[in-house]
């Protein structure tokens, strides 16, 4: 099992969404954040103070997935997150050593279960 943590910009987020619901992995967690990189501060005016923003707002995705699912799903956030601008963002894969369903106190394998894909009606 490996969780795949991807830091991208907000217009990338729901291509990606939809692209690993139709793969059946609807599970994420997502979080808005700030952060820095090599992406310089950004000018921005404001009642004539010119303000120099360092923190740019960014969308983290978390998703735990099966090995196999690693690098289908590394391909959509790539494929959708992809500008080839400065800012474009991030994937960390870390491995996990333990999943648990709270609800049922099952574990492994079968907590991570791929899902048929369906939009909400």
């Amino acid at each position: 099992m490996k969780k795949i943590e991807a830091f991208i910009r907000h217009e990338a987020f729901d291509p990606i969404r939809r692209d690993l619901l139709d793969i059946g992995v609807p599970s994420m967690s997502v979080t808005e954040v700030k952060g820095s990189g090599r992406q310089e501060g950004v000018v921005e005016h404001y009642r004539g103070a010119e303000l120099v923003i360092h923190l740019r707002p960014k969308l983290k995705i978390e998703c735990v997935v099966d090995d196999a699912e690693v690098e289908p799903v590394v391909d959509i956030i790539l494929n959708n997150a992809r500008s080839g601008e400065v800012g474009d963002g991030k994937i960390f894969v870390m491995p996990v050593d333990e999943v648990i369903r709270i609800r049922t106190g099952e574990r492994g394998d079968d907590v991570l279960e791929t899902h048929l894909a369906q939009e909400p009606e």
